[in-house]
């Protein structure tokens, strides 16, 4: 009966697909900083309003298990936007992607080679000559990782326009008036609103700078939700049980040890705040492009590029391997995609590039390392990963199952640690069930295959070596 329902449920999603087997000439992609999986309403989260995502999610796909691969230091977040832009996977960007080689041909390269206008506003992290490479006009741009309070925070972010030259000299900088998610929404709108993109195909990519701190939700966002009445995470702790390899790393520091409920509590209203005050701005954008008239020919990607803990774990940040951290929102909505449906397959976000490649039919580059999870796009009840490897640092790596289970391993300062998780049962990853001999073979079968995934994804750190772990403590930048 299973096969059965299979083939009929498979025969469904190629007719649906079919019906609207239509194809955009337009690309935006939208990415979030710091947005976790479960801080959206489309996935089940009853207190943070998001509206406008939600309403993205009804009109197209939601992935339930889409995770940034990782990072070898506290700023996550740059080697996560060069994997969306590049396909490729972390372990083989140097410097975790400060600098993106020329061998690494990206997605909006191809494009613009291809004669889309390539368009960018927001956050860039990496260096500028990949950004003159992959870019043929913009709004305004900042150049770091995040918008410190001495700079105005995010009520007055440090931005440049677009320098055509891509030089970007420290005279052209300046401190906007405008709040930041606010300020970049605005350059999307303004591009989406010209000539330009009515009468050229383009890659439009807007890359917030939110919900990530300094958390200061303008307006009614910073009052949306009483910290009084929002419940603390099942997962909260006062403190991480255990060192496991970066309690010191700036993120780690936004709050004191141990975590107060009370504290914490504020800090995750003021999260919520962030994020629905970003979701307006997507609202506003959508609306843009709805009144342009390009919404029938434009494929919508949003996604986070990594989570936070925001006090899961006795843990803020996301510089850990657990799921608040690795596990991200993406929502695709256009031509050809099926409407108000969730798909549960595992995917990473360097796995868009090639997707959009085979989406508008053009060949990826060799530099492309990802799988496109184009068959996905066609029929949801596929997947095209059976497992998920994810790497921080030189001392931590995990490994999850399509049945649920999900094995984490330390190495930190010569002691080892491993968690094991049932994820079906125990979605928080509060109950390690490493020490019930029960599990031991699991836990034998599990490292076998990260370690195989570790040689996939060109991860060179021996694990049976008793020092494959940092031997000395070792402080990462967090932004």
């Amino acid at each position: 009966m299973k096969t059965v329902a299979f083939i009929v449920l498979s025969c469904f999603w190629s007719y649906c697909f079919s019906q609207s087997n239509k194809t955009a000439k337009n690309i935006i992609i939208i990415y979030a900083d710091d947005h976790s999986y479960h801080a959206l309403g489309a996935m089940g989260n009853a207190i943070v309003k998001t509206p406008n995502l939600d309403k993205l999610a009804a009109s197209g796909l939601l992935f339930t298990q889409t995770h940034v691969m990782g990072g070898h230091q506290g700023a996550v977040c740059v080697p996560s936007r060069v994997m969306l832009l590049t396909g490729r996977y972390v372990n083989r960007l140097p410097g975790d992607g400060g600098i993106i080689p020329e061998s690494f041909i990206s997605l909006p390269e191809v494009l613009r080679s291809k004669g889309l206008t390539t368009y960018h506003t927001g956050k860039w992290h990496s260096d500028k000559a990949s950004h003159h490479r992959m870019f043929s006009t913009g709004g305004d741009i900042f150049l770091g990782g995040m918008h410190f309070n001495k700079d105005g925070g995010q009520a007055h972010p440090t931005v440049y326009r677009f320098d055509s030259t891509g030089t970007y000299p420290a005279s052209a900088k300046r401190n906007s008036d405008t709040f930041s998610t606010t300020l970049y929404a605005n350059n999307a709108i303004q591009f989406l609103s010209s000539q330009t993109a009515k009468e050229k195909p383009f890659f439009c990519y807007v890359a917030f700078t939110s919900p990530h701190d300094p958390r200061t939700p303008p307006g009614a966002f910073e009052k949306m939700y009483d910290p009084a009445t929002i419940p603390l995470p099942p997962n909260f702790m006062s403190r991480h049980p255990f060192d496991n390899g970066d309690m010191r790393v700036r993120d780690e520091q936004l709050l004191p040890t141990p975590r107060d409920p009370g504290a914490t509590k504020k800090d995750i209203a003021l999260y919520y705040g962030m994020v629905s005050e970003m979701d307006a701005q997507v609202g506003r954008i959508m609306e843009a492009l709805d009144r342009a008239g390009l919404r029938e020919n434009t494929l919508v990607i949003f996604a986070g590029d990594n989570g936070l803990a925001v006090g899961q774990h006795g843990l803020l940040g996301k510089q850990n391997l657990y799921e608040h951290s690795i596990r991200v929102p993406m929502i695709i909505s256009g031509p050809g995609i099926p409407s108000n449906i969730k798909t549960n397959g595992f995917t990473y976000l360097s796995d868009i590039a090639p997707t959009v490649f085979e989406y508008l039919g053009i060949k990826a580059p060799a530099s492309v390392e990802a799988k496109s999870f184009f068959s996905v796009l066609k029929n949801p009840s596929k997947s095209i990963r059976k497992n998920i490897y994810n790497v921080y640092g030189h001392w931590s790596r995990s490994i999850k199952t399509e049945d649920g289970f999900k094995m984490i391993l330390y190495n930190v300062d010569g002691i080892l640690t491993t968690q094991l998780f049932d994820l079906k049962n125990d979605p928080w990853e509060t109950n390690d069930l490493s020490k019930d001999e029960r599990y031991s073979n699991r836990i034998s079968a599990m490292r076998a295959l990260l370690k195989k995934e570790m040689s996939v994804t060109h991860d060179n750190l021996n694990i049976d070596l008793p020092d494959w772990g940092r031997t000395e403590k070792q402080k990462s930048r967090g932004s």
